[in-house]
């Protein structure tokens, strides 16, 4: 296909989302850069830090070419470059795991979704890219001894058929069969973004600028200690293991290294991401009960996404992806 073939509105909404994220990003790994002491963390940084840059760049070499409004994005006005330490070394693997898994989340459905050539190979590079990354955290993470495994369970004796619908049962507190092997999965991965996101909103409700934006960082953060309290309950029920909590790797820093709108906008997209992930996770659990406590908990997250969008948009911050024309509007004004 020509590279002068219109882009599609999945390639604009794919390449608006992939610039704005990486926006964020670049600003965020700045300041860990400025203050991180290990060595073998610091290149890990690094290379995250030279994929966002390169990755925001690329998205604005193709909207520029294709006519497409860069966003405006986070510039130097919203990473305060002078700010002391906000999180210890440790949490910034544990950060990088958190942002890429987004980051794969993005790009992944990006790859299916886009029909021109150029951003077929563009966003199967940032994928291919973001996966390589990932092994490196996941590597410095076991080299670290920071890992935490996916909780292990028996290999089964032989291939079964499920016989009863017993199986979907949980409700009402009637018999539960044992989690199987991909709710364990998910509710694992499900636990470590909350307690990583946990993290992130202590140390922003320290330093937030305004009471609205600390008390908006407060609230997230009761909302992911409650969801953490609720999976780390199901996987207790089983004894299996969940992973330990990283709060203690907040500074007592009261400076902040980054604008509100720029934490505001940070905890709205990843908020956001988790309705995703919660709703795959309830794809993949036939037990009532986990279906049902994701559900739940997917309102809770999606209102709190949507108070984030509000704030921003009272504030003015709030940016605009591109969108239909309003033939409605268009045709009032003929």
């Amino acid at each position: 296909m020509s590279m002068k073939e219109p882009l599609t509105s999945a390639e604009m909404g794919k390449l608006w989302a992939t610039y704005m994220g990486n926006s964020m990003a670049v600003c965020v790994l700045q300041h860990f850069l400025q203050h991180v002491e290990d060595e073998q963390i610091r290149n890990t940084l690094q290379k995250a830090f030279g994929l966002c840059k390169e990755f925001k760049q690329g998205c604005k070499s193709v909207m520029e070419e294709a006519g497409m409004p860069v966003p405006i994005g986070f510039t130097d006005q919203d990473f305060h470059a002078d700010a002391p330490r906000l999180f210890e070394d440790k949490f910034y693997l544990h950060y990088l795991k958190y942002v890429a898994k987004a980051g794969l989340s993005l790009y992944g459905i990006a790859v299916p979704l886009v029909t021109r050539s150029d951003m077929l190979d563009f966003f199967t590079h940032i994928l291919r890219s973001t996966v390589d990354l990932m092994r490196e955290i996941n590597f410095v993470l076991e080299e670290k001894s920071f890992l935490v495994r996916p909780p292990l369970i028996p290999l089964p004796p032989r291939s079964e058929i499920v016989e009863s619908e017993k199986y979907l049962s949980g409700f009402f507190g009637g018999p539960k069969r044992p989690l199987q092997a991909l709710e364990i999965a998910h509710l694992h991965d499900n636990l470590e973004n909350n307690l990583t996101s946990r993290t992130v909103l202590a140390g922003f409700a320290q330093v937030a600028g305004t009471d609205k934006a600390r008390r908006y960082f407060i609230r997230g953060g009761e909302i992911a200690e409650k969801h953490v309290q609720i999976f780390g309950e199901i996987m207790g029920n089983e004894q299996l293991p969940t992973p330990p909590t990283l709060n203690h790797l907040v500074t007592e820093s009261t400076v902040s290294p980054f604008s509100d709108k720029l934490m505001v906008f940070h905890k709205l997209d990843m908020f956001a991401m988790r309705i995703r992930s919660y709703a795959n996770s309830m794809a993949v659990s036939p037990r009532h009960d986990l279906a049902a406590t994701y559900g739940r908990l997917m309102l809770e997250v999606g209102k709190y996404a949507e108070d984030g969008a509000k704030m921003m948009i009272d504030a003015g911050w709030m940016e605009k992806p591109p969108e239909a024309a309003d033939r409605e509007a268009l045709v009032s004004r003929s």
